[in-house]
């Protein structure tokens, strides 16, 4: 297996564990808390945005090993899940507002990575 994969495969499934977990406890044991303050809808995009990326980089994984560069996706999208989803977490919960414009940044760190990896498509030879 190419290092590089390797590496991608392992935050694939640190990122991959912790939506699930995330989801979970925000499903059950914040259930209350996050209904109350009317934030359920907000953790539940968090999450989604999590999974979603966590899947794509173990897609990702199995592309390694020559025809893309893979370390500015992953740069980008580990970011973005840390700093879109986490500032997401942490409004839902009550956090402090001025986490509210890290949001955008983070969702600009996910948008990244997914025109890297066009532009590194588009650099591919045609047949």
């Amino acid at each position: 297996m190419h290092p590089s994969s390797r590496f991608i495969m392992i935050t694939a499934g640190l990122l991959g564990f912790t939506g699930i977990a995330l989801g979970a406890f925000g499903a059950h044991a914040l259930k209350e808390i996050l209904t109350v303050r009317g934030s359920m809808q907000t953790w539940q995009t968090a999450v989604l945005y999590h999974l979603i990326h966590a899947v794509a980089l173990l897609v990702l994984a199995s592309w390694t090993g020559g025809s893309i560069n893979p370390r500015w996706i992953v740069l980008c999208w580990s970011l973005g899940v840390v700093l879109f989803s986490g500032s997401l977490y942490w409004l839902a919960l009550g956090g402090p507002k001025f986490l509210g414009p890290i949001t955008p940044l983070g969702g600009l760190a996910l948008l990244s990575g997914w025109l890297i990896i066009a532009w590194q498509g588009w650099q591919l030879p045609t047949r």
